[in-house]
C-alpha cells in the first residue's frame, strides 16, 4: 500500500527541493548501507522528490489474470508489455503509475519493470548482476526529474532513465534491458491471447492529471532545455538516438538503417485526463530491427529527458 504519493505533495517538495537535500550525512541516516564514498554523479544534481524511501512502494510477487479475464481496463488502456522465452505479461500504467517498479519473473527471467511518471520513462531491465538478482525500490529522490532507484541487496542507487548505477556499491554497472512495447491492451491482447495482465483492480486515476500538456515540467527540472523541439513533446529513444512522435505519427512508417518504426492510433495518454482510460489518444509505437524482424529497445519520454541524459544527443524531428 501505497503511505504517501508524490504527485499529492509534488507542489510542497518543489518548493522545498535543491541542494538542501543532497547532503550525504544527511542521508545516511536513512541509508546506512550506502556506500556514500562511491559516486558517478554530482550530488547536487540529486533532489528530494517529496516522498521519503519506499514511500512510494514497489511491486513484488504481482497478481495477474488471462487477458481474457482483466478487469478495470479498456481496450486502449496503457500498459507495458513484455514477452521473455514465450511467457507474455503486460503490466498497466494505471497501476505503475502509482508504484512505479514491479519486481517480477517473466520466461524465467527475474525483470524490473519500471515507469517514472514525471518523464513518462517505461524501461523493464534484467535483475540479474555479477550473480546476484536484485530487488528494486523508490528511492524518494529524482536526478532530472527522473526517478532514482535502489536495489535492496546493495542500497546502491541507480538512474531509471539509464539503467546505471549512480552511488553505492554498484556506481558504473549498467542493466541489461529488455525490450518491451508500451502498448494499449488491445494491442498486447492480440499478439498474446494467451497472456497475462497484472491485476488493476481499484486503479485507473491519474494523480499526475494534465502532467504531460504543460509547457514544462514540475520545477524538479529547470534546464537546459533542448533546441527546435517543445520540452514535454515525446519522443522515441532508440540506441541514444530520439525520433519525437508527431515525426513517426505523421509518417505512420518510418527506415532508418536497420531501424523500422510503425506508430499507430489507439492507446491512451496515462498523463493526460484525471481517468487514464479518458486520456488523449497517443498512439502506439514498434520499434523492429529490419535485419531481424525482432523488437529493438526503445522509450517513449520527453524530448527535455533525452535532452538532460543526451545533451551532444540527435533529436529527429
Amino acid at each position: 500500500m501505497i503511505s504517501f504519493v508524490r504527485a499529492f505533495i509534488v507542489f510542497i517538495a518543489v518548493g522545498f527541493a535543491g541542494s538542501a537535500f543532497a547532503d550525504p550525512s544527511v542521508w545516511q541516516r536513512t541509508w546506512p548501507n550506502t556506500d556514500f564514498e562511491k559516486h558517478s554523479v554530482d550530488y547536487e544534481t540529486i533532489l528530494w522528490g517529496g516522498v521519503p524511501k519506499d514511500g512510494i512502494r514497489s511491486i513484488e510477487n504481482p497478481e495477474f489474470f488471462p487477458v481474457s479475464k482483466a478487469a478495470n481496463l479498456t481496450p486502449t488502456d496503457p500498459v507495458i508489455g513484455v514477452v521473455i522465452n514465450g511467457e507474455a505479461k503486460a503490466y498497466p500504467l494505471a497501476v505503475l503509475t502509482r508504484h512505479e517498479i514491479a519486481n517480477d519473473v517473466i520466461g524465467g527471467v527475474p525483470v524490473a519493470v519500471t515507469y517514472c511518471p514525471l518523464c513518462n520513462s517505461a524501461v523493464v531491465f534484467d535483475r540479474r548482476v555479477s550473480g546476484r538478482v536484485l530487488e528494486f525500490g523508490v528511492s524518494g529522490n529524482l536526478r532530472n526529474s527522473d526517478m532514482v532507484m535502489y536495489d535492496r541487496q546493495t542500497e546502491s542507487w541507480w538512474q531509471q532513465f539509464l539503467g546505471e548505477g549512480i552511488v553505492g556499491e554498484m556506481t558504473g554497472v549498467r542493466l541489461k534491458t529488455i525490450p518491451s512495447r508500451l502498448e494499449s491492451f488491445a494491442n498486447f491482447k492480440a499478439r498474446a491471447p494467451q497472456g497475462q495482465v497484472m491485476d488493476a483492480r481499484g486503479y485507473g486515476r491519474n494523480p499526475y492529471a494534465y502532467y504531460d500538456t504543460r509547457e514544462v515540467p514540475y520545477g524538479f527540472f529547470k534546464g537546459p532545455w533542448p533546441k527546435g523541439i517543445e520540452p514535454m513533446v515525446r519522443v522515441v529513444v532508440v540506441e541514444g538516438e530520439a525520433w519525437s512522435l508527431p515525426l513517426l505519427a505523421g509518417a505512420g512508417e518510418l527506415t532508418q538503417g536497420d531501424l523500422a518504426f510503425t506508430w499507430t492510433k489507439g492507446q491512451n495518454s496515462a498523463l493526460d485526463s484525471g481517468r487514464i482510460s479518458e486520456g488523449r489518444d497517443v498512439g502506439n509505437v514498434i520499434v523492429k530491427r529490419v535485419s531481424t524482424g525482432h523488437d529493438v529497445t526503445y522509450d517513449v519520454t520527453f524530448a527535455f529527458v533525452y535532452h538532460a541524459f543526451h545533451p551532444d544527443g540527435v533529436i529527429h524531428k
